[in-house]
């Protein structure tokens, strides 16, 4: 068992004697069999191969593969974005008339996805503080509730989420638990050690670290016994007559239903590819990912500490302060370092915050996060513009609420800079 650093590097890809050592790129929509017969058992998932990349392609699946392994989970598939990774995720074991229970604190287009679009196609949410009590949460389930959503560290609140408590309740009422991972990566935490059961990821983010590729991922830890609900799960747990009548718990085992069900069922019908130079870009990201996570994570250290005694600053959220509430949780969960993003508030609110952003030289306002180059954002101005003001406080975002994400630049370069755009609000 190789350590997290050398899985970064070389997982998921292992070349034979002449082949490529950097993951090639399978640039194709089909693939050529020499009968019918071979083809058809493709299609009745009898044998292992390629037909079509709406599907499945060898590029994508290698990387899948890479980060399945750095999450330690059983199987994994890339999507086109994230958005689309949390849309499986719970599309894939919910339909109309189901219900979610999920953490308020998620990320803005996490939260429009399921609080507007999904509940038109008949997905009820109901959507709990991450510091609500084991009573509160409790209360929120329903006979009818399919799994409980949550990010590691919420975007961009920053609220690390107590997993293993959202872990126990999902699974006292039979419901997985899923976890939005893209902040903290497994390099800084590997949610399924904690309970989780299925994993996810915009991999546009720290994964890929470049801004060069829009992505997703879902992995399933392999653990979540389907089979022990299944009127709660019928999807998993009997025929889907969709795809030649396959159980997909009695063909693939608890390691492998889900994520075959997602790729056989929903990718086919939805499309939602991620494409295979997509992915290539993905995995060069990965390369340097725990490296990249070191400097990220001093760097918003340096960039919290400094504003935290700035007298402009009327608050700073980010769990490596002592002063900050998650501080223990964040000890737990990410005792290596939580992400580089560190949200605050600059006093004079919402056109304080917006002239100091115009005042950066080194960090651009951009609608992105967790980037090999410094940005920022106002959120509710911006990634949260769609949601009102009492879903604002719910997510933790607030009309001065600056996100700032800290690249892998120079430390002192970074303060400096935040120091000289301070000057001028």
């Amino acid at each position: 068992m190789y350590n997290i650093e050398t899985k970064c590097v070389q997982g998921g890809y292992t070349p034979g004697n002449g082949e490529p050592r950097q993951v090639p790129i399978i640039q194709s929509t089909t693939f050529k069999y020499t009968s019918s017969e071979d083809m058809a058992k493709l299609f009745d998932l009898e044998a292992n191969g390629y037909f079509y990349s709406r599907l499945q392609n060898p590029t994508c699946d290698t990387v899948a593969a890479k980060i399945c392994e750095l999450e330690g989970g059983t199987a994994a598939m890339l999507t086109s974005s994230g958005q689309a990774a949390s849309f499986f995720s719970i599309f894939n074991i919910a339909q109309a008339g189901d219900h979610i229970v999920c953490c308020s604190s998620i990320y803005g287009g996490t939260f429009n996805l399921f609080n507007v679009t999904m509940r038109r196609m008949g997905i009820d949410f109901s959507f709990v503080s991450p510091y609500c009590t084991e009573e509160e949460l409790n209360a929120a389930f329903r006979p009818n509730t399919k799994a409980v959503f949550g990010e590691t560290v919420a975007n961009p609140a920053l609220i690390v989420l107590d997993i293993e408590k959202f872990a126990k309740a999902a699974h006292a009422h039979g419901c997985p638990l899923i976890i939005d991972n893209t902040f903290a990566t497994p390099v800084n935490c590997r949610p399924f050690e904690w309970g989780a059961d299925i994993v996810t990821h915009s991999t546009t983010k720290y994964l890929d670290g470049h801004g060069s590729a829009v992505g997703g991922c879902i992995v399933d830890s392999g653990r979540f016994d389907w089979t022990k609900y299944p009127d709660k799960f019928p999807g998993l747990c009997t025929p889907d007559e969709s795809y030649h009548g396959v159980t997909y718990t009695e063909r693939f085992g608890l390691g492998g239903a889900y994520i075959t069900k997602a790729t056989a069922q929903l990718m086919r019908d939805l499309g939602s590819v991620q494409s295979p130079q997509s992915a290539y870009l993905l995995n060069l990201g990965i390369e340097s990912l725990h490296l990249r996570m070191q400097r990220h994570c001093k760097n918003a250290q340096a960039v919290a500490e400094y504003l935290e005694g700035h007298e402009k600053i009327s608050w700073v959220k980010y769990c490596g302060l002592k002063s900050d509430r998650d501080y223990e949780l964040a000890k737990k969960y990410l005792p290596n370092g939580s992400c580089g993003v560190v949200s605050f508030g600059v006093k004079g609110g919402r056109a304080a915050a917006e002239k100091f952003m115009a005042g950066l030289k080194i960090a651009a306002i951009e609608t992105h996060v967790a980037d090999a180059r410094s940005c920022c954002l106002h959120p509710a101005s911006a990634t949260h513009r769609q949601l009102s003001d009492d879903e604002l406080t719910a997510a933790g975002v607030t009309p001065d609420l600056v996100r700032f994400s800290c690249g892998i630049e120079d430390t002192q370069d970074l303060v400096a800079d935040i120091a000289q755009a301070l000057k001028n609000v």
